[in-house]
């Protein structure tokens, strides 16, 4: 198969969808893989890298989309991509289709074949895609965090791990999942009052044998969740529901509660964020101020550290990729209900249930969409 990798073009987006050693992976195979010019400068990889093991490096964007039997990339398809997809083009990436209509409609329109690397599940109901990129998002959630608030960012001048004589900071973890237990990861080893909430018992248990009691655990039908949000510094929203619109857990109101100068970090922001106030920013201009409280929202956090997002990206994903070029998408989904699960929209129709649900669409289950 021809594979295509396209520069990402998302605002400082720095990733790119393939390192050089996953290209000579799939060239080992027999497959063309096709580079765009420089895709991969800003993560670390030149132009000589990839031809060294049998890629060809295309000036255009658009030849590539002309090209390619496979697009693989990282971040949704920007508005000039979509119009580039061809019908039955295969389309490799994440898509976060719940929090993004127009998106959805344009590949809808164009007929293609959408595997969202969000959606792909293993045989525990886990999200293997998706961990690397949360583990790495709930890692920079506290570093972002610790920075926003120093008093010259506008937050509120507490140093995370407080010092001789300074109490520690409270951080608030909404959500104990990969990018929660991540963040806990960075905040105690910053030796912050962590707090992490999550509605599953067996896994604030799970948190607790990992972390002893440098965290405290919260069961979310046990809490009066208004005054936690209320004592935080540091409020880091980490909650999922997989292919869907994250909850809005932190309403407006609750906003009003918090201290002037606190940080609201929301990594659901994705799937829309799980704060009522959040809207998408980017790391050129990463925070805005809502009721005294800084709001950190970037929507591809990782893209900050390209180079260890890519490589650890790519240990995720090539080896289902391997597979669809290998196979064909019909029989690499069709013989692995997991991989399935990955299909969001094919040649027209929507085959995730919770896009469909949210934007009104009729559902087709994604096991008879790829016999058509």
């Amino acid at each position: 198969m021809i594979i295509g990798v396209p520069k990402e073009i998302k605002p400082q987006e720095n990733r790119i969808g393939l390192t050089p050693d996953s290209v000579k992976t799939l060239v080992s195979e027999g497959h063309k893989v096709l580079i765009e010019n420089n895709g991969g400068f800003e993560a670390g990889f030149d132009n000589e890298q990839y031809t060294n093991v049998g890629a060809k490096i295309v000036n255009k964007a658009s030849d590539i989309f002309n090209d390619a039997e496979i697009i693989v990339k990282v971040k949704e398809p920007q508005k000039v991509e979509v119009d580039m997809i061809k019908e039955n083009q295969i389309i490799y990436t994440y898509l976060h289709l719940a929090a993004a209509k127009e998106l959805t409609e344009g590949l809808i329109k164009s007929k293609s074949i959408n595997i969202a690397y969000e959606t792909v599940t293993d045989d525990n109901g886990r999200l293997p895609l998706l961990a690397p990129m949360s583990a790495v998002a709930g890692r920079m959630s506290v570093q972002a965090g610790a920075h926003c608030l120093e008093k010259n960012q506008k937050g509120r001048g507490v140093l995370l791990g407080g010092a001789p004589g300074g109490e520690p900071a409270n951080v608030l973890i909404l959500g104990g999942g990969v990018v929660g237990e991540n963040a806990a990861i960075i905040a105690t080893g910053m030796r912050a009052k962590v707090h992490v909430v999550d509605k599953s018992e067996a896994r604030l248990k799970q948190l607790v044998e990992m972390f002893g009691d440098k965290i405290i655990p919260e069961q979310s039908d046990k809490i009066d969740l208004n005054k936690l949000v209320a004592e935080a510094d540091l409020l880091v929203g980490g909650v999922l529901i997989p292919g869907a619109e994250a909850p809005k857990l932190v309403t407006k109101d609750m906003l009003k509660l918090m201290k002037r100068g606190s940080v609201i970090v929301d990594v659901a922001i994705d799937q829309g964020g799980c704060v009522e106030t959040s809207k998408p920013t980017t790391h050129g201009d990463p925070t805005y101020i809502v009721d005294d409280v800084v709001h950190y929202c970037v929507a591809n956090m990782p893209g900050g550290v390209p180079r260890t997002s890519t490589f650890a990206l790519n240990k995720a994903t090539l080896p289902y990729l391997v597979k669809l070029a290998n196979k064909g998408y019909q029989k690499a989904l069709g013989e692995d209900k997991n991989f399935l699960a990955g299909l969001n929209v094919h040649k027209g129709h929507v085959t995730y249930k919770a896009v469909a649900d949210v934007f009104g669409h009729e559902y087709v289950n994604p096991g008879d969409a790829i016999k058509n």
